[in-house]
């Protein structure tokens, strides 16, 4: 099993942006052959040779076929993480959660009909879908400790290089971890959630960003009923 370390470093340049572009690609082949073909009949070599690599530069980015097929957008966890951290002081951490996750989201509609064989081929895999809910959990846990961090209630077990939380080390981290943290991280990754089902079949309503938005600002009123307008009938004898 993997440590938690972020695997897409803070890199810049053509190098970083090289990288992350073979990610993407892997995991895009991986999606759409397994959308296509069923994800048993995939192979490393078929996800390879559709991205365009060789299935020796697969296995610098994935350590197995099947964690190709559950890491669409998992690169930009850290990405969030530290946005979150490097929002400025008086932003309140609701907020800085939103504009980091706002930040990664923002290409949602381009790849939705990704997202959405996405969303097709962990249906029709359950031990994928397994460990997609393993690796998000894993994800929250990590904002979890981020969020922490920011609210001055981190800890030295939540720096450097993490296992993973079925680890006696993981256990210790759990437990160092506080309540109002990892609420804020179940919230905004439910938040992601709803917002990208609610626009998935309302598109023609509102654009992504904007039901973004407002999932988020249902959140920072505290969640109150919102206004429903009152629309009066008259019957038709008296119009």
């Amino acid at each position: 099993m993997h440590d938690v370390r972020d695997r897409d470093p803070a890199e810049g340049g053509l190098r970083g942006r090289k990288k992350r572009e073979t990610r993407a690609a892997l995991v895009a082949a991986a999606v759409r052959l397994a959308a296509e073909h069923g994800e048993e009949n995939v192979t490393v070599d078929a996800i390879s040779e559709a991205a365009g690599v060789s299935p020796r530069t697969f296995f610098n980015y994935f350590d197995s076929r099947d964690e190709a097929f559950v890491m669409v957008g998992a690169e930009s966890s850290g990405r969030v993480r530290r946005a979150v951290l490097a929002a400025p002081a008086d932003v309140p951490p609701l907020t800085a959660l939103r504009d980091a996750l706002a930040a990664e989201l923002g290409e949602v509609e381009q790849q939705h009909e990704l997202w959405r064989l996405h969303s097709e081929v962990l249906r029709r895999s359950p031990h994928l879908l397994a460990r997609s809910i393993g690796a998000h959990v894993e994800d929250e846990f990590l904002l979890a400790e981020t969020l922490a961090e920011r609210i001055g209630a981190g800890s030295p077990l939540f720096t450097g290089d993490r296992l993973p939380f079925g680890t006696a080390e993981g256990e210790l981290r759990r437990q160092a971890l506080g309540l109002y943290p990892r609420l804020l991280a179940a919230v905004g990754a439910t938040a992601v959630r709803v917002a990208v089902e609610h626009w998935c079949v309302r598109q023609d309503e509102a654009t992504f960003e904007a039901v973004f938005r407002t999932v988020f600002d249902h959140l920072a009123a505290g969640l109150t009923e919102p206004v429903v307008p009152v629309v009066l009938v008259v019957p038709a004898d008296e119009a």
